[in-house]
């Protein structure tokens, strides 16, 4: 049972130092940038790692035939896309943060989970 105590102090250590790292990673991910696109890059969306929405293009032929109906079934797609890419960065950098800490499990998985990553849908952006 004392050996325990030992690995909860070790795991209680790392932790301490965890939240500087988790604050870089969440820097770094302001920086990175993913493109998502549909309607063969007729739209096309550009987001940051955080899963902002940094830049949207909109094919000029879509705009000159005046085709809304095709720009708003292709653009949710486009973020979507876009979003789930964001994700996967994410998720990439906790496990990155959080790897070497000797928390049993697949943390992958569970990270994956808490991101909502198992359900294969896009965040809510309509908030």
């Amino acid at each position: 049972m004392l050996k325990g105590l030992g690995n909860i102090a070790a795991l209680m250590s790392q932790a301490r130092t965890m939240g500087p790292k988790m604050q870089e990673a969440m820097e770094q991910l302001k920086t990175r940038q993913v493109s998502g696109s549909a309607g063969g890059g007729m739209v096309s969306v550009t987001a940051n790692g955080t899963g902002q929405v940094i830049d949207v293009k909109i094919d000029p032929v879509l705009a000159e035939k005046n085709d809304m109906e095709m720009v708003a079934d292709l653009l949710p797609a486009a973020i979507n896309d876009a979003l789930a890419k964001a994700k996967q960065l994410h998720v990439d950098a906790m496990q990155s943060v959080t790897g070497d800490l000797p928390i049993p499990g697949d943390m992958g998985n569970m990270l994956k989970q808490i991101m909502g990553d198992d359900s294969g849908t896009a965040p809510d952006v309509s908030e």
